[in-house]
Parts: C-alpha cells; structure tokens; sequence
C-alpha cells in the first residue's frame, strides 16, 4: 500500500493550504471535507487545484459498463 499524506501549510497571514499526496482518485476530496469544515466550510475555500494522481484511477477500484440493452 502506497503512503498517504496531508501536507498542511499556515503561511504569516494565517492562511491554510494543504495537499494530498498519494491517494488516487476523487477520494482526496473526501479525505479533506473535516479540514475545509474545521477552516469555515466551502466558503471559506478561495481555490482547489486538482494534482495528476486526481485524475489517475483508484487503486483497488474497477470500473465496469454493462451497455444500455441486452440482446433479446
């Protein structure tokens, strides 16, 4: 199993950052709702950027299309 880590940044301003490494898929954007609820919630997020590994499949997760109608 690959290593999964949150980077948190504060900078002087008091302004939070974090990413998220090594989690492929969507589910970083579930991973992190505690920490955008703990800073305000979605109003409080100013911008989200997507990494690579977003977009890259998840790891043990299969996809599957079954088609729109069977042969009869």
């Amino acid at each position: 199993m690959r290593k999964q880590d949150i980077e948190i940044v504060i900078n002087a301003k008091g302004e939070v950052t974090f990413q998220v490494k090594g989690m492929k898929g969507g589910s970083c954007v579930d991973e992190t709702k505690f920490l955008e609820a703990a800073l305000g919630g979605e109003a409080a997020v100013v911008d989200q950027q997507k990494t690579g590994e977003y977009y890259e499949q998840s790891e043990g997760y299969a996809q599957a299309y079954a088609g729109e109608g069977k042969d009869e």
